[in-house]
Order: C-alpha cells, then sequence, then structure tokens
C-alpha cells in the first residue's frame, strides 16, 4: 500500500496535513498549530535542522534520503497488515479449495458407485430380458405345438366323422336288410338271426363313433384352451420385456445424467485449480513484492548506519573544536587576542542537533 498523504516536512513530526481548502492555494509544508521547544513551530525547527547540518558539512541530499528512508519504513509497516490479511485469504482459498476438491471427489466417486449400480441393473434387465425371450419362445413353440395338436384333433375328428357316416350308412343297409330278413323271415330264419347279429354290431360301431367324434371334440377344445393360454403367457411376456425394455431405457438416462454430472464436477475442479493458480501466482509476486521493498528498508538501514557513523565523527570533531575553543578562551587573555564568538544562529543550530541526538 502507497501511502500518498502529504506529511511534514520536520523529520521529527511527520503529521499528515490537510488539503488545501475549495478555494485552492499553495499546499502547506509544515504543521501550523504544533510547536516544541521555546515555542518554535515546524517550520523554525526544520530550518535549525537545516542549518545545524550546514555547520556541521553534511549536505541536504542525505537529510532528504533519511526521510525517504523514514517514509520507506512507514510504507513497509503499512505493507505489513494488507499483505497479513491477503495471506489469511489466500490461506482460505487454498482450503476452501482442497474441500471443494474432496467434494468433488466424493461426488465423482458416488457417480462411479451409482454407474457402477446402473451397468449391474442394466446387467440384471438384460439377463431378465433373455430369459423373458427364451419364454417367449418357448411359449410360441408351446403355442405352434398346441395349434399342431389341434390340426392332429381336428384330424382325428374328421376321420371319426367320416367313420361315422360309414357306419350310419353300414346301419341303414342294415335297416334294410332287416326289412329284407322280416319279409324272408318264414322262409330263412338263420338269415334273420344273421341280419340281427349284424345290425347289433353295426349299433355298436356307431356307438363307437360317436364316442370318437365327442373325445375329439373335447381334445379339439383343450387344444383351443391351450392355445389361447399360450397366446395370453406371449401377451403376458411381451409386457414385461416392453416393461424391462423402459426401464433399461430409464437406466440408461440417469447413467448419461451421472456422466454429465461427472463431467460438470470435473470442470468445477479445474476451474478451482485455476484460480488456486491465479491465486499462487498472486502471491509469489506480493513476496517478491515485499522482499525487494525488505532489501531496500536493508539498503536503507546500512546507509543509516553509515550516516550514524559519519555523524559520530562529526560530533567527535566538534567535540575537538570545542576543545580548542576553550583553549583559545583559556589563553586568550595571555596571548592579547580576542576569544572568537559563534554567531547566535550557529549556536542555536548546535544547541538543536544537540537535543535532536
Amino acid at each position: 500500500m502507497i501511502d500518498d498523504a502529504v506529511r511534514c516536512g520536520y523529520s521529527r513530526c511527520r503529521a499528515e496535513l490537510p488539503p488545501p481548502g475549495p478555494q485552492g492555494g499553495r499546499p502547506r509544508s509544515f504543521c501550523r498549530d504544533t510547536r516544541w521547544e521555546g515555542g518554535r513551530s515546524c517550520a523554525q525547527m526544520a530550518r535549525a535542522e537545516r542549518d545545524a547540518l550546514g555547520t556541521l558539512g553534511l549536505d541536504g541530499g542525505a537529510g532528504t534520503f533519511a526521510l525517504d528512508a523514514d517514509r520507506l519504513r512507514e510504507h513497509v509497516a503499512a505493507m505489513a497488515g494488507p499483505v497479513a490479511e491477503l495471506s489469511a485469504a489466500l490461506t482460505a482459498v487454498s482450503d476452501r479449495l482442497d474441500e471443494v476438491q474432496r467434494d468433488a471427489l466424493t461426488a465423482t466417486e458416488q457417480a462411479r458407485a451409482a454407474a457402477a449400480q446402473a451397468d449391474a441393473a442394466r446387467q440384471e434387465a438384460d439377463t431378465a430380458r433373455d430369459a423373458a425371450v427364451r419364454r417367449a419362445r418357448e411359449a410360441e413353440a408351446g403355442a405352434a405345438d398346441a395349434r399342431r395338436e389341434r390340426a392332429e384333433a381336428v384330424t382325428r375328428a374328421e376321420e371319426s366323422a367320416v367313420a361315422a357316416l360309414e357306419a350310419t350308412e353300414a346301419l341303414g343297409a342294415a335297416r334294410q336288410q332287416a326289412a329284407d330278413a322280416v319279409a324272408a323271415r318264414d322262409s330263412a330264419v338263420e338269415d334273420a338271426r344273421a341280419a340281427r347279429d349284424q345290425a347289433a354290431a353295426a349299433d355298436r360301431g356307431r356307438e363307437a363313433a360317436v364316442l370318437a367324434a365327442r373325445t375329439a371334440e373335447y381334445e379339439r377344445d383343450t387344444a383351443a384352451g391351450r392355445a389361447t393360454a399360450a397366446e395370453g403367457e406371449r401377451d403376458r411376456i411381451g409386457g414385461e420385456l416392453g416393461g424391462l425394455r423402459a426401464e433399461h431405457e430409464t437406466l440408461r438416462a440417469e447413467r448419461d445424467t451421472l456422466a454429465g454430472t461427472v463431467a460438470e464436477q470435473r470442470s468445477r475442479l479445474d476451474a478451482g485449480q485455476e484460480l488456486l493458480a491465479d491465486a499462487r501466482a498472486t502471491a509469489e509476486r506480493l513476496r517478491e513484492q515485499h522482499a525487494d521493498a525488505a532489501a531496500l528498508a536493508e539498503q536503507a538501514r546500512g546507509e543509516a548506519r553509515d550516516l550514524a557513523a559519519q555523524l559520530d565523527r562529526v560530533r567527535r570533531e566538534r567535540d575537538d573544536r570545542t576543545a580548542e575553543l576553550d583553549q583559545l578562551r583559556t589563553a586568550g587573555p595571555e596571548a592579547g587576542t580576542a576569544p572568537a564568538r559563534l554567531h547566535p544562529d550557529d549556536l542555536a543550530a548546535l544547541a538543536a542537533v544537540l537535543r535532536t541526538d
């Protein structure tokens, strides 16, 4: 975070200055109401500081660099909080992405299990369909056998009907022979007895033919019932086969839906991984920027240490000059010379430097 606020030019104050008024005007460089030792303002203290640095042989560039170093420290301190918040947010995003990935893997496993169950159900449906097809084929074979048996029964009934017709014709012939025998009874008793025997035999043949015809009709009705039952079984098996086909289509649609869900979860997982990669790249750039800022801060600290060493050397030279001045003051009356005096501004600047130290 870069601090664009305008601050006081005095190094010990650095307070934020208010912006210019609505009518504009020249922006301020120092605080107006702040007072230091002796009731002096920030502008006076900054002027005394510059004069003291000039008196000690320090140029204004080093002081300006010290102020820039202070600003850099403020910027680094201001960036520490947002960087920590960003790191926490990235950690939360990483945790959320891990959770989403786990949920996606769980959903994928569930989808695979459901697909496996759907395949097992489909295999069972195929097995049931094959069994139904076999039963239908068996029913059709049974119906064909029933139709063949019915045709055979019809054939036997027709044969029985032919036999009954022949017996009826034989019965008519026997009756004619009986009439002839009755007419010739007086002349041929033995022929009449034989005719009666033939009529009895014809009656038995007719009864046998009637019984055979009734048996053929019963077999025909039984075969017809079997054929009807076989057709009903075939229709029922066909309905079950249609239901199994509909269930198979439903299972196939559910499998396609599960496949779409798995594809959607995979696309979400890929998007989450891309987001995680972008967040990691952003974090890496912020780390690099933080490292660069830390390097600049370390460089500023080194230059500040060099400046402090130079200031110590200047202080030692000042102490030496003060000692020489004291010696001159002490030896002044003896040598007949007046002691050297510093300008009041120089004394004020030197006092300000001492107070600053």
